[in-house]
């Protein structure tokens, strides 16, 4: 999913240049709050290479069956692999569930599963709530559970949301189940199987089916979608192979390069040993690691991200066509432990071991992509077995399941019902401090009738000078996040620290801005001049007041980058481009357009596509895309907001308003700030109590959104009642005692109360 949020360390610095604002400047800002758009700001992996193959564009696709000819031992493992299986059409083989008349009754709708003319069907109710026939096209996954696609028309796949659970029955398994058994989508809401949640075009395609093309008709919303084979190739990993296979074929031993011919070699492992210290005992790399982009190759799937564009291969960097998110909050808990599903990627790269030198293929075979040894053999490949396997060390009995190693450094978390996952952070387990920060942690994770001060007393009697985390990070954010005094500085330290993962310091960058603290300008060159484009795009929302660091990221040579700096632009309403960064932001402003063009095919992109053309003066081409998101989504509030802030600039606010009241009604998330936006439209219109309802009501929605705070703020100081003003902005301040914005109001309005007859601008 991609997701977009306003630039609040911007709106803290404009807000700066005039601390005290009347309720007329802040009709500006409604722009900014019509924004629920979604482009995310994260990106690439560090040491990505800096510019795309161009050769990948030359080279074309031959399919896995030309790579087996030569390549038998590697074939025989992928054929084994969940990669080669990870979509497949329908046939006896390839169907794991019985469809034998099975009826499953989920949320008051019954469905069916059976067979007719050796095809596969499901009677089950469509996106109107009528029930009908779907023909079953397609398997999707293995292990431990099978999803099914069907056709819906205009060239969509669509995943059902009830699936096989392929276990063994001695496990639970061999049963129908709901994916999704907390929601009741309705008809027409997009996590109803029909709608765009469950869409396999956009959502699953690009990592299920190799050398896919989206091939999205906006004007007609249908799909073309084509694709050179179904599950992960070879070529999705080693890129395409043509070149290869002529040289193969010609015999030849030179004239391609070491690669012979090959777009990816994958040399990360080669020459690596990993000896242990004499003095700690800890394995440490020796030996070159000449090339670094395996982890991009992996993160394409593997990682939380959206798609820029499917022109790319494995031959280029992640971020020239995906922009990776961060640790963000409700996905990563305060620590960094996963929460929501978010893969493997930020989570490893959060780790020692990442810091250290290993990648994915130093535990994982990737081609059967099983452990290189079973077990806590993959461990033991580098650490010393007679130290970490015995009970002084795990505290265990050793037969027991307490003392794999996976258990206490990489606990597992069940994601669709029964899926099990490991976390890759591969932290050492801090049952206090994980206690402290609301998140869980594998002590009490297994033994659930006891709580984290026991483990913390148990761990600290075996290991009295225990190894610290790697990972210290979590209560700097976690404070930040719930306004603590002295957060910010605390977070700004980690983004400052060399030490710290990217990853981790491209997060504390964004907590900063949602936090809306601004940056000085020696960390906004430094982040713009980072090594790794994670940090890079990380400080474009920051840094749109800054001409220098802006056309440096504008003319990243990662397209990540760019869009996130060309993002942080567009979303600014004050900010006067100099002449010479006019022609890089169009240059960059024309690459956004086409990636939000691209995905057209949610109603958040269509929803920022018509931010931009709106912010360009395009207002005709900025309904037409609002509109566009609506016929999406119809619960989408931000497509309304947008809509409406458009009829606002045509000086038509009759429709302004009526598009505010549908937001109101029929939206699913954002209305607070459809309810700010209306305040702020009440008020052009002179309506004053009606003005402070639909903000007290926006606050009671979301009492800790600075930008409604502010807003209600100074819209109680202009209308009359300063002394409210006052308490509204020391109750917030309480909670966020950093929120710089604020404490300046604050301090502005407290100064003009002492002095009688002042008037406020």
């Amino acid at each position: 999913m991609m997701s977009n949020k306003t630039c609040a360390s911007e709106h803290s610095k404009t807000v700066q240049r005039a601390p005290v604002w009347n309720l007329t400047a802040l009709l500006l800002l409604l722009f900014l709050l019509a924004l629920i758009a979604t482009m995310s700001t994260g990106c690439s992996e560090r040491k990505a290479p800096a510019t795309a193959a161009n050769h990948s564009t030359e080279a074309q696709f031959v399919g896995s069956e030309r790579c087996a000819t030569c390549h038998a031992e590697q074939t025989a493992a992928w054929h084994n692999s969940q990669h080669r299986v990870a979509m497949q059409p329908v046939t006896e083989q390839s169907v794991l569930a019985p469809f034998a008349g099975e009826s499953v009754r989920s949320h008051g709708v019954a469905s069916s599963f059976f067979r007719r003319d050796d095809q596969y069907w499901v009677r089950t109710t469509d996106a109107n709530g009528q029930p009908q026939e779907f023909k079953v096209t397609h398997t999707f996954g293995v292990a431990p559970l099978q999803q099914y696609l069907v056709e819906l028309g205009g060239g969509r796949l669509q995943a059902l949301g009830l699936s096989w659970d392929a276990r063994p029955a001695a496990s639970g398994g061999q049963r129908w189940f709901d994916l999704y058994p907390a929601s009741v989508p309705g008809s027409g809401d997009p996590m109803h199987w029909s709608g765009h949640e469950h869409n396999w075009n956009y959502m699953c395609a690009d990592c299920h089916a190799t050398n896919v093309r989206k091939n999205y008709d906006t004007a007609t919303d249908t799909y073309k979608t084509t694709w050179s084979e179904l599950g992960a190739g070879c070529e999705a990993c080693h890129g395409p192979a043509s070149r290869h296979v002529a040289w193969a074929e010609q015999g030849a031993r030179t004239g391609a390069g070491q690669s012979n011919g090959l777009l990816v070699s994958l040399h990360e492992r080669r020459g690596a040993s990993w000896p242990r210290d004499e003095k700690t005992g800890q394995p440490r790399r020796v030996g070159p690691q000449a090339e670094a982009h395996e982890l991009d190759i992996c993160a394409r799937c593997h990682s939380l991200r959206s798609q820029l564009t499917d022109a790319v291969t494995a031959a280029d960097p992640l971020a020239q066509g995906f922009h990776m998110s961060l640790l963000e909050p409700g996905q990563f808990w305060p620590d960094g432990q996963m929460r929501d599903e978010v893969y493997n990627i930020a989570s490893f790269l959060q780790s020692r071991m990442h810091s250290a030198g290993v990648v994915c293929s130093d535990c994982h075979d990737p081609h059967s992509q099983k452990l290189r040894v079973p077990g806590d053999g993959v461990c033991l490949q580098c650490h010393e077995a007679t130290r970490y396997t015995a009970p002084t060390h795990h505290m265990h009995d050793t037969a027991s399941s307490g003392a794999r190693c996976a258990a206490c450094h990489m606990p597992v978390h069940t994601y669709m019902q029964i899926d099990q996952r490991h976390d890759h952070s591969l932290r050492i387990p801090q049952p206090a401090l994980s206690a402290s920060l609301g998140a869980p942690n594998a002590c009490t994770g297994c033994h659930r009738d006891r709580s984290a001060a026991w483990a913390e007393q148990v761990i600290a009697r075996a290991h009295p000078q225990r190894a610290t985390s790697f990972q210290t990070f979590g209560p700097a954010f976690a404070n930040l996040q719930n306004g603590k005094p002295g957060a910010a500085e605390a977070v700004l330290a980690i983004f400052r620290d060399p030490a710290q993962p990217a990853i981790v310091r491209a997060s504390a960058l964004q907590h900063l801005a949602d936090a809306g603290i601004t940056l000085e300008s020696a960390d906004l060159r430094n982040a713009s001049r980072d090594v790794d484009p994670l940090v890079r795009a990380a400080v474009a929302p920051a840094a749109a007041g800054n001409a220098d660091v802006m056309q440096a990221l504008l003319g990243d040579s990662l397209r990540a980058v760019r869009i996130a700096a060309v993002t942080g632009l567009t979303q600014q309403t004050d900010i006067t481009l100099p002449p010479g960064l006019q022609s890089s932001f169009s240059a960059a402003k024309d690459e956004y357009l086409n990636v939000l063009r691209f995905n057209s095919d949610r109603p958040e992109a269509r929803s920022t596509l018509g931010q931009v053309l709106a912010s360009s003066r395009d207002t005709s081409g900025a309904i037409a895309a609002y509109q566009g998101a609506i016929k999406l989504d119809r619960g989408y509030t931000g497509a309304y907001l947008g809509l409406a802030d458009t009829y606002r600039m045509l000086g038509d606010e009759a429709s302004a308003e009526r598009e505010l009241r549908t937001a109101i009604a029929s939206g699913r998330d954002g209305k607070a700030a459809a309810r700010l936006a209306l305040g702020l439209l009440q008020y052009r219109q002179g309506k004053k109590d009606a003005t402070l309802a639909s903000f007290a009501e926006a606050m009671r929605l979301e009492p800790d959104n600075l930008q409604v705070v502010y807003t209600y703020a100074v819209a109680l100081h202009d209308l009359g009642q300063p002394a409210e003003a006052l308490r509204v902005i020391q109750r917030a301040l309480t909670r966020h005692p950093d929120a710089a914005a604020l404490r300046q109001l604050l301090e502005a309005y407290s100064e003009a109360s002492a002095k009688p007859g002042r008037v406020l601008r």
